[in-house]
C-alpha cells in the first residue's frame, strides 16, 4: 500500500484539458507548503526569523565570544608581555553588558585597582618598596 502511495505522489502530472482549446496542459499540484510570492505569509516568516527573541540571542552570543576572547587574551597577557591589567578588566566590562557573575568581578577588580593605587600614594617618597 505505501508503495502505491508513492509511485502515485511521484507519477508523471497527468494531461488535463483545458476548456476552449484543443491544447493539453499538465497540472502539477502545489506542495502543502510551498506559497506564492504575493501572499503575506513570507512577510510573517521573515518577521518571525528577526524577532526581539532572536536578536537577544544573538546578541548574547556574541558579546559572549567577544567578551570571553579578550578575557582570555588578558589572562595569556599575565606571562607574555603586554598590558595584561588594562585587558582584562576590558573583557569583564564587555561579559558584565550581559552576565551578573562578570558585574561582580569587574566590582572587585575595581576595588583592587583603587586599594593598589591609594595604597601607592599614601607610601612616604623615601620609600623604595615597590
Amino acid at each position: 500500500m505505501a508503495h502505491l502511495a508513492f509511485e502515485e505522489a511521484f507519477a508523471f502530472p497527468k494531461p488535463v484539458e483545458l476548456s476552449g482549446t484543443d491544447d493539453l496542459a499538465y497540472m502539477t499540484p502545489r506542495a502543502r507548503n510551498e506559497q506564492s510570492i504575493d501572499s503575506p505569509s513570507w512577510m510573517k516568516r521573515i518577521s518571525n526569523l528577526w524577532c526581539t527573541e532572536n536578536i537577544k540571542i544573538v546578541r548574547r552570543v556574541i558579546v559572549s565570544v567577544v567578551g570571553a576572547t579578550v578575557l582570555l587574551i588578558g589572562v595569556a597577557l599575565l606571562v607574555l608581555p603586554g598590558p595584561a591589567f588594562i585587558v582584562i578588566p576590558v573583557g569583564l566590562a564587555i561579559l558584565a553588558t550581559e552576565y551578573a557573575w562578570a558585574r561582580r568581578w569587574l566590582k572587585r577588580v575595581r576595588q583592587m585597582a583603587t586599594n593598589v593605587v591609594s595604597s601607592r600614594n599614601n607610601m612616604p617618597r623615601g620609600d623604595t618598596r615597590t
